[in-house]
């Protein structure tokens, strides 16, 4: 099975949507769909210049989506993300003015510039689908999505992710640079007209929720537990590996194999699906060994090992 199979009808409207914007980043958009179908968020990690923020703003537009924009810098403040209670002297009282965490789509902007305390008020919403602000909580609209981003190249003045923050995202993802053909047909769509100003809304949000409802729904056996949970063991026990997947990790991978397994207009979940998107949800949760970075072993490879090294379930068992 390839990322490139076809996706349930709706869906496949969104990705050719989105696709008129990005070019040739398929796997991408649909990793980002799962996310979102999944209620989990993501985090982008690239070099500037590549389209993060284009398919950002795709997405929201595929939706009719209200999208905030939140630029991570280290002077900014966790009353900048959640917002923050201001008196209303004709009123006389406090009256909470939302900060741009409230929000359907949110695109936290290099994440790891602001400060430890600012990056968990974001983690901490995208963890609870709340705030709380002077003592009271406040749900965030439905659907919340986060997508996150971060430069892997400049590390002065930056603020790392704990691995207790990077665990809150579902996936993490890359978008690479496009081929030589892929960058020509992305000149040729700027040279007399903006792609993103072309596109609308191919799916309400009423119909985003009900698929999320849907997802829930569908299936996984008891063998493909199994599974999960033999790959998530293995990761514990590798012998480049100082931290294993938390069972957090196990749970990440269940619920993005019934959204992928949904896209594909499955009601259930197959090992396949688990194999494609173990890199994609493990990766980021492994503390890697440094003798093992030293010797240029990532965790990317690891988790190639895990795969390998896990027996698969046989078809038809349950």
């Amino acid at each position: 099975m390839t990322i490139n199979e076809p996706l349930l009808s709706p869906l496949e409207q969104v990705v050719r949507n989105i696709e008129q914007v990005i070019v040739g980043k398929r796997n991408v958009i649909v990793l980002s769909l799962t996310a979102l179908l999944a209620k989990g968020h993501v985090l982008l990690e690239d070099v500037p210049g590549v389209g993060k923020t284009m398919l950002v703003r795709a997405l929201a537009k595929s939706f009719s989506a209200e999208l905030k924009r939140i630029q991570f810098t280290p002077d900014l403040l966790p009353s900048d993300v959640i917002g923050v209670s201001v008196y209303n002297p004709k009123e006389q009282q406090f009256e909470y003015k939302p900060g741009p965490i409230v929000a359907h789509i949110v695109l936290a902007d290099e994440i790891n510039r602001t400060s430890p305390k600012t990056q968990s008020a974001l983690l901490e919403a995208m963890e609870e689908g709340s705030v709380t602000v002077d003592g009271v909580t406040r749900a965030l609209p439905q659907p919340f999505f986060v997508m996150a981003t971060q430069n892997p190249i400049e590390y002065e003045g930056t603020y790392p992710l704990p691995e207790a923050q990077l665990d809150r995202f579902l996936l993490k993802l890359h978008m690479g640079y496009p081929s030589p053909d892929e960058e020509i047909e992305m000149l040729n769509r700027l040279e007399k007209t903006a792609p993103l100003a072309e596109i609308g809304p191919v799916m309400s949000l009423d119909e985003l929720l009900a698929l999320q409802r849907k997802v829930a729904d569908v299936h996984v056996s008891d063998t493909v537990k199994r599974y999960i949970v033999d790959l998530i063991q293995q990761s514990r026990q590798h012998e480049a590996v100082y931290l294993g997947v938390s069972p957090r990790g196990s749970a990440a991978l269940m619920k993005a194999a019934q959204a992928y397994a949904f896209i594909h207009g499955r009601d259930f979940v197959i090992p396949d699906d688990v194999q494609q998107l173990a890199p994609y949800v493990l990766a980021h949760r492994l503390l890697v060994r440094p003798e093992a970075k030293w010797d240029k072993f990532d965790a990317e490879a690891i988790i190639g090992q895990l795969i390998a090294r896990t027996p698969v379930p046989v078809p038809g068992r349950r």
